[in-house]
């Protein structure tokens, strides 16, 4: 999962103003795909309608965008991997902060140089593990490793031959109206199930 660039733009009419951006291409052509990305923020916001979010496929790559009723809006590139809830909070993260620490006045007429808001770098590093910087992503992902590891379980007791109706029948531990429950419940189960 890869984070490409975070942008920060002013949908004016007709053009959207980029006002700050930030990008992590290392590991591509950079000045080319800085372009390239600018130029695709910019159209991406000025054809998506203000109180709007979308997410727009080019290439391997998926588009956020967010474009607040107020005209500011937001885009982050990510690889087709990153989760869209993560790059949504981010955006609204950042649209939030800039709208705080940045005069409206400004908006409409800023440019990289001259606005000053210096966070867009910290982000970008920050969200590029989504585990990390998003709460409810590191959950997920550990309740997804916890299902992984029983379902395996499950899958090494019948490799070697096992079965559960056998497992409780041998058991020396379940007591005989404890087995008795067991095959009331493994036959009602099924039953229950197919009618649901």
């Amino acid at each position: 999962m890869k984070l490409y660039s975070l942008s920060v733009l002013y949908k004016g009419d007709p053009k959207a103003v980029l006002l700050k951006a930030a990008y992590d291409v290392s590991s591509l052509a950079r000045v080319s795909v800085q372009e390239f990305m600018t130029f695709t923020s910019q159209l991406i916001v000025e054809r998506s309608a203000k109180g709007s979010r979308a997410s727009v496929k080019e290439q391997e790559y998926l588009c956020h965008v967010y474009v607040r009723n107020d005209s500011l809006a937001g885009v982050v590139i990510a690889d087709s991997e990153y989760p869209s809830r993560v790059a949504f909070s981010l955006l609204e993260k950042v649209l939030d902060e800039f709208s705080k620490q940045v005069d409206r006045i400004e908006w409409p007429v800023g440019s990289p140089a001259s606005i000053h808001y210096m966070a867009l770098d910290g982000h970008l590093s920050r969200y590029q593990n989504p585990r990390e910087a998003d709460p409810m992503t590191k959950v997920q992902a550990e309740l997804d490793e916890t299902k992984i590891i029983l379902h395996n379980t499950m899958e090494s007791l019948l490799e070697r031959g096992e079965r559960l109706d056998d497992l409780v029948s041998k058991s020396e531990v379940l007591g005989t109206q404890s087995k008795a429950f067991y095959k009331t419940v493994s036959a009602v189960i099924p039953q229950a199930l197919a009618t649901a």
